[in-house]
């Protein structure tokens, strides 16, 4: 049983190490952003459209959010917190849901339309900004209806998605310090790996591994 539950244990905190570091990084990020600048780091890129009212909205409306919609991971795919404090994990599911649903979602699909990279990554973002919407949207009626196996399986989707703010970000360092490829063309590349790559993982996880079973299921 100890053989069992050990490797499972390492995994979890492993997985939870990582993803509290990786929040942690998001948070050095997006943390010069609340001086209220607008030419620096990733801003300094949309010096052409910084003038546009909505879009500094969507911009800033989009980023601030996300960092609690990214941390909310620590708490919801935890066995553990679902058996013995299901009202921390009801709790920030509904900040994850409302953030995402109300703000962050909307958000990010106006700011698709004014992606770097052209054409290429700007429908990439528009997809992954619906299909990250609509994940959560199903989600939210599954737990609503008191299906909590589907509930699990599309929250899964959803946070696969979130987690490809951090992909794309590790792809781009990854590019950056292998090549000599161009920022914009780099940015190209990855748009679409950075999201598709995270939502075949997580299928695989949901269809093919024990674990979602363990947690939500059969």
């Amino acid at each position: 049983m100890l053989a069992k539950t050990l490797p499972r244990l390492a995994l979890s905190t492993l997985g939870l190490v990582l993803l509290a570091f990786f929040t942690w990084v998001m948070f050095r990020i997006i943390w010069p952003y609340t001086s209220g600048r607008t030419d620096i780091d990733f801003l300094l890129t949309k010096q052409h459209i910084i003038h546009l009212l909505h879009y500094r909205g969507a911009f800033y409306l989009h980023i601030f959010p996300a960092l609690l919609v990214l941390a909310a991971g620590l708490t919801q795919f935890s066995g553990a917190i679902l058996r013995r404090a299901r009202g921390l994990h009801r709790w920030v599911g509904r900040v994850y849901a409302y953030s995402i649903l109300l703000v962050c979602g909307p958000a990010g699909m106006l700011m698709a339309w004014y992606a770097n990279g052209g054409p290429v990554a700007q429908s990439s973002f528009l997809v992954l900004s619906a299909l990250w919407w609509w994940c959560t949207w199903v989600a939210w009626r599954a737990i609503r209806a008191g299906d909590i196996r589907r509930h699990g399986a599309w929250m899964l989707r959803s946070y696969a998605l979130t987690l490809s703010a951090i992909t794309l970000r590790l792809m781009q360092f990854g590019l950056a310090s292998c090549t000599d490829i161009d920022p914009e063309e780099a940015y190209r590349l990855v748009a679409w790996p950075s999201w598709v790559m995270n939502f075949a993982v997580v299928e695989v996880l949901i269809r093919k591994t024990p674990w979602f079973a363990r947690i939500y299921g059969k």
